[in-house]
């Protein structure tokens, strides 16, 4: 249940990329957006499946919070830093 709520929640935010890259330039823009998201979701949840491979036991910490589970936590709770700092508007400071 753990794994299908988030990729649900990538899912949205796949469609709230693309919309909101959309609404600011165009269509095309959207979609290279989506591409880089993706390129980024693959590349950290592997580095992160392989790091609860590395650390932690088959079993994880229970039955529905196995290692698999624990390396989709970490790639979302790494892609939210990301995206934070990614999308952040840069503020003028100034003197």
């Amino acid at each position: 249940m753990i794994p299908l709520t988030i990729f649900y929640l990538h899912i949205f935010a796949a469609i709230f990329i693309w919309v909101s890259q959309y609404q600011k330039q165009n269509f095309s823009s959207g979609f290279v957006s989506i591409s880089f998201f993706i390129l980024i979701f693959s590349v950290v949840w592997s580095i992160c499946t392989y790091f609860s491979i590395l650390f932690i036991e088959p079993q994880g910490f229970g039955l529905y919070f196995d290692r698999n589970v624990i390396g989709l936590v970490l790639t979302t709770l790494v892609e939210i830093g990301f995206y934070i700092l990614f999308f952040k508007k840069p503020t003028l400071k100034q003197n």
